[in-house]
C-alpha cells in the first residue's frame, strides 16, 4: 500500500533527510587512502547518534554495520571491515538510512530518510570519474520526472535512458523504493521503465530514487558474506541515491546536501 503524507509531515521528517546528509557530506570529506571502511562505519554511527538520530542500517536483518560501504566492484551492500582499507584510485559508495525521533501526525514515532553517495578515493581514472558523474546526472534525470500525474515507468526509462549511450548498464534486481515511516516502502522504483506504466505519482508520496549502475554488463554475485554483491564481470559499479517528496510545486530533495 503507498502512503500519502501531509505537508505537515514531510515538513517534520524532512529533518531526518538533513542529518542523513550531513552524515555523508562528513564522511566524503573523511575518505581517504588509508582508512578503513569500517572506520567510516563507526564515525557515521558516532555522528549519528550524536545528533539524536538511529542509524538504521545496523542490525536491519542481521546487518553488522550502520552504513553500507561498497568498494569499487561491490555494487550495494558492502559490509565494513578493518580488512578493507581505501587505497588511492579506488571508487566508494556510502549508503546510509537514519531514523530520527519526534515525527509528528498519525501518532507516528520515527521518521527514515536514506541516500548514498559514490566518490573517488583521491584522484581516480577517467573512466571511474565518468561513471561517477553519469550516475549522479542519472538520478538527476530520474527526479526530473518526480512529479505528480507521472509513472514510477517515466522515473526508470530516465535513468536507463541516460545511461545506456555511456555503454553502462542497470541492475535488475535492486530497486528504488517508497520509505517513511519504514525503510522500504510501496511503489518499487526501478532504474529501468516504459513511460505511463506503472504506479502513478501523487502529492504526498515519499520515494527513493537510486541508480544502481554498472560500467560493464549487470550480472552480479552475492559474496558468501550473504549481503556484498558484486559484478560478474568484476568492472566498478556506482549507486546515487536522493530520498524525494513529490510536490504540486515539484521533485523536493529530502536529503540535498549543502
Amino acid at each position: 500500500m503507498i502512503t500519502i503524507y501531509t505537508s505537515e509531515e514531510i515538513e517534520k521528517i524532512a529533518a531526518a533527510g538533513k542529518l542523513t546528509a550531513d552524515t555523508l557530506s562528513m564522511l566524503e570529506k573523511a575518505v581517504r587512502p588509508g582508512i578503513s571502511t569500517l572506520e567510516l562505519d563507526e564515525m557515521a554511527e558516532k555522528f549519528i547518534r550524536s545528533r539524536g538520530g538511529i542509524p538504521s542500517c545496523k542490525g536491519y536483518e542481521g546487518f553488522p554495520g550502520s552504513i553500507c560501504a561498497s568498494v569499487n566492484d561491490t555494487v550495494v551492500h558492502g559490509i565494513p571491515s578493518a580488512r578493507k582499507i581505501l587505497k588511492k584510485g579506488d571508487i566508494i559508495s556510502l549508503d546510509l538510512v537514519v531514523e530520527l525521533n519526534g515525527y509528528m501526525g498519525r501518532q507516528r514515532q520515527m521518521c527514515i530518510r536514506d541516500s548514498c553517495i559514490t566518490v573517488p578515493v583521491g584522484h581516480t581514472n577517467k573512466k571511474n570519474a565518468q561513471l561517477l558523474k553519469v550516475t549522479e546526472e542519472a538520478l538527476f534525470a530520474g527526479i526530473k520526472q518526480a512529479v505528480p500525474g507521472n509513472t514510477v515507468g517515466d522515473i526508470g526509462h530516465a535513468v536507463e535512458s541516460y545511461v545506456r549511450p555511456y555503454g553502462y548498464d542497470v541492475l535488475r534486481d535492486y530497486v528504488g523504493h517508497g520509505i517513511g515511516i519504514e525503510m522500504h516502502e510501496d511503489p518499487e522504483i526501478p532504474n529501468y521503465g516504459t513511460p505511463g506504466h506503472g504506479p502513478r505519482l501523487e502529492e504526498g508520496m515519499v520515494i527513493c530514487i537510486e541508480p544502481m549502475v554498472t560500467m560493464g554488463r549487470a550480472d552480479i554475485i552475492t559474496l558468501r558474506d550473504g549481503w556484498g554483491v558484486v559484478t560478474a564481470d568484476g568492472l566498478p559499479a556506482a549507486h546515487c541515491e536522493h530520498t524525494i517528496a513529490i510536490t504540486g510545486n515539484g521533485p523536493r530533495i529530502l536529503t540535498l546536501r549543502d
